[in-house]
This record gives structure tokens, C-alpha cells and sequence, in this order.
């Protein structure tokens, strides 16, 4: 009886021991959302006011996943973007919503990159034996040998049209970047990523547009793919339609059982958005119309935002969301505050919802925050103004969720203000 007390014991032990254990060690496929310590750290910067203390006090979460917080290409300011570490780095931080753009291979398969023609910045292309195929070979930087001053940049165009999916597979990702004085292939590919963090040498998989499917769907997130534009003219290979195209994408969608509630389809064409609500109008009634307003690209016929009419003729075609970048939402009042601007009003006012980018794609603050806080630059002045301009996308503007380099941050507002 003393031997069997003594097993008893040690199998008690051994068990508990095993069960904290189990507790302790990091749990593979875990749905544990960890937004993270750079929300904290945003919050510090922040100027003393309501809005600190209220995000001060929800340091210690609990926290879950929201669609609010949209993984932009994943978690792009760490991570290579469209890689598999990417978009499970956003789920890991409460993205409800994760980002494939969608692109085509030379037989016409689909993958997730942000364009066509970015592999030759966002991949090894040019260090493996498949840049023979490439559009045009890495070209070096040329100097004036009297004043080293550059008078052409380094170059390359590498297309996922230019290679089989099969080929494609052997790639790896890398942070989006080149060095435009660069002499070889290793100099421009290891150039630093501007804002993001430095981390130019990790490499990233890259998935199709089906794996993404497969790998978002078992982390309990929805999707928002983008049709990318194609870099040729279709039809491609005289027989590949943008029609086909568009449908291709929600094809595999619907093959592998994802419900339409669970996709948010987008794209920048609108003839794409109308062909998804005339021939799959469950996917159609969520699409998103991404909206490219740039005054600063060059092209007047980006210069300008919608009018009131012309955001209601949308809606009369079955349009329900639009997404223009964030700055075209924000204005600054008398009182010198952050309001919405007119095109904002106007969504609301056509009956449209609003999807909105991008968070944490911008470099410090500190002096006005470039492009996408181009329209507010003169209240901007530290990196914790990033939740005062959310707070105001969402409170006032009434977005549904907003795009971010770094997810954490916008899941972190959301679980402090009761956000879904």
C-alpha cells in the first residue's frame, strides 16, 4: 500500500506538473490575441487629455479579435508583406480582417502580392537563377565619374506573369525595398525598408491566393482581398479575361466553402466591383470601392474628391462601401481640431459605409506624418497623435475599420472602446 500511496503521489505530481506545463509553453495555433507592446508606447507619447487616460487604463486588456482591425498585407512594418509570417503576425494581434492582394502567374494561378511587377523589390527573385526570366534584368546605378552624382537609378521589373506558380513557390519574401545606388544585386536587394523596421535580410513565405484562404479560415479571420490591376492588357494571353479574373478570385472563395459574409472583396477598378454585384451578388453587397484620390502623384483626374452627387450615383449602382485613403477623411477647424472633411460627410450622407487606410505605414510623426496625414499636418506633432486621428475616424468620420501596418495598434483602441 505505501509503494501504491507513493506511485499515486508521483503520478499526481508528474501530471500537475505536466498540466502547467502545457500552460506555460506557447500553444501552436493559438488564438490568443497579443496586440503587443507599441500600442503602450503610443499611448505614452500622447498629450495628457481624456483619450490617454482612457487607453492608459486598458493596458492590462483582456483583448480579442476585431474587424475593425485590418492586417494591411499582413503585418507589413515587421513582417515581408503577403508572406505566411505576415498575415500570422496579424492574426496574433487581433486583426479580424487580414489583406491578399491578388495577382495572376504566367498560368494564370493566383497569388498574393501587392503588384504584379514588385517581385524584384518584395522577393529574392534577382538572387536565384529565375531572374533570367524577369521583364528587364537588374541594371546597375550609373554615376558621373567627374561629380558621383547618379544619373540612373538601379533597376529591375520582375512580374509574377513572368514565371509558372510552380516557380514562384521557390521564392522568398523580403521587406519591399531597393537601393536606387545600388552596383549589384545584393546591394539592391538589401536596401532598408524607410519607416518600417530594418529588417531587410528576414525572409518571408509566400503563399497563393488559396493558402491564404486556408491559412486565415483556421485562424478564425475573414478576408478583404484586392484585384490587383493587371500590368498588361487583357485580354491576357488573348484569352484571359478581367472578367474571368475577377471572377477566378471569388471562385476560390466559394470552392473552399467560405461564406460571401466572410469576404470583403475590393478593388480600385469599379467596373470590377459592378461585375462582383451584377454575377455574385452575395460577394457584390460587401465589395469595397477603393478609391486612389492623390494630389500629389501628377494626375488631375486624382486631384479632387468625389462630389455629393457623384457619391450617391455610386450607391444607386449597389456600391456600399468606399475607401478612400485617410486623410481625405480628416480636416482641421477653426478651433485648430481634427474633424471630418467634407468628403467624409458627403459618404455619410450618399448612404455609404467607410473602409479607411493606413495606419502605421507612415515613418515618426513628429514632423507631420507625410502622406497619409497630409491633410492635418499642422496639428500633427508625435507619434501618439495615431490615436488621436483614429479616435476621430472612428467617432466622428463612423469608419468601419481601417487598414494597419501593424494591426496591434488598431486592435488595442478597438477592445479599449468596445469595438467589434
Amino acid at each position: 500500500m505505501a509503494k501504491r500511496d507513493g506511485r499515486m503521489k508521483f503520478l499526481v505530481v508528474a501530471c500537475v506538473c505536466a498540466l502547467l506545463a502545457a500552460c506555460a509553453a506557447p500553444r501552436t495555433g493559438s488564438r490568443a490575441v497579443q496586440p503587443g507592446s507599441r500600442p503602450l508606447l503610443l499611448v505614452d507619447a500622447m498629450d495628457p487629455g481624456p483619450l490617454k487616460t482612457k487607453l492608459q487604463g486598458c493596458a492590462a486588456g483582456p483583448f480579442a479579435r476585431t474587424d475593425f482591425s485590418i492586417g494591411h498585407r499582413g503585418a507589413a512594418q515587421q513582417f515581408p508583406e503577403h508572406t505566411r509570417e505576415s498575415y500570422e503576425a496579424a492574426a496574433r494581434m487581433g486583426a479580424g480582417i487580414v489583406e491578399c492582394d491578388v495577382t495572376f502567374t504566367r498560368d494564370r494561378e493566383l497569388v498574393c502580392r501587392h503588384s504584379q511587377c514588385d517581385l524584384h523589390t518584395s522577393t529574392d527573385i534577382l538572387a536565384t537563377p529565375l531572374a533570367a526570366k524577369c521583364s528587364e534584368p537588374f541594371t546597375p546605378a550609373v554615376f558621373d565619374p567627374a561629380t558621383g552624382t547618379r544619373i540612373k537609378a538601379a533597376s529591375a521589373k520582375c512580374c509574377t506573369s513572368d514565371i509558372t506558380l510552380a516557380q514562384f513557390r521557390t521564392l522568398r519574401g523580403k521587406m519591399d525595398a531597393a537601393d536606387p545606388d545600388a552596383a549589384t544585386v545584393a546591394q539592391y536587394l538589401d536596401a532598408p525598408p524607410g519607416g518600417r523596421a530594418d529588417l531587410s535580410r528576414r525572409r518571408g513565405t509566400l503563399v497563393t491566393h488559396k493558402e491564404s484562404i486556408e491559412l486565415l479560415r483556421a485562424r478564425g479571420v475573414k478576408m478583404i482581398p484586392e484585384l490587383k490591376a493587371p500590368s498588361m492588357p487583357m485580354p491576357y494571353q488573348g484569352k484571359y479575361r478581367q472578367e474571368d479574373y475577377a471572377q477566378q478570385m471569388i471562385d476560390e472563395y466559394k470552392a473552399a466553402g467560405v461564406p460571401a459574409a466572410d469576404v470583403r472583396p475590393q478593388s480600385f477598378n469599379l467596373d470590377d466591383v459592378l461585375y462582383w454585384l451584377q454575377h455574385e451578388p452575395a460577394f457584390g453587397a460587401r465589395a469595397v470601392y477603393l478609391d486612389d484620390i492623390d494630389p500629389t502623384d501628377g494626375d488631375p483626374d486624382n486631384d479632387r474628391a468625389p462630389t455629393l452627387a457623384q457619391l450617391r450615383a455610386l450607391a444607386a449602382q449597389g456600391v456600399r462601401i468606399v475607401a478612400p485613403p485617410m486623410w481625405a477623411l480628416l480636416s482641421i477647424d477653426s478651433k485648430h481640431r481634427i474633424v471630418p472633411s467634407q468628403y467624409a460627410v458627403d459618404a455619410k450622407a450618399a448612404g455609404l459605409d467607410i473602409i479607411t487606410w493606413t495606419m502605421e505605414r507612415s515613418g515618426p510623426l513628429d514632423s507631420g506624418g507625410g502622406w497619409y496625414y497630409q491633410s492635418i499636418a499642422p496639428v500633427i506633432d508625435n507619434d501618439g497623435d495615431m490615436f488621436t486621428v483614429l479616435d476621430v475616424l472612428a467617432r466622428d468620420v463612423g469608419i468601419l475599420g481601417i487598414f494597419s501596418d501593424w494591426p496591434g495598434t488598431v486592435t488595442y483602441y478597438a477592445n479599449c472602446m468596445g469595438r467589434k
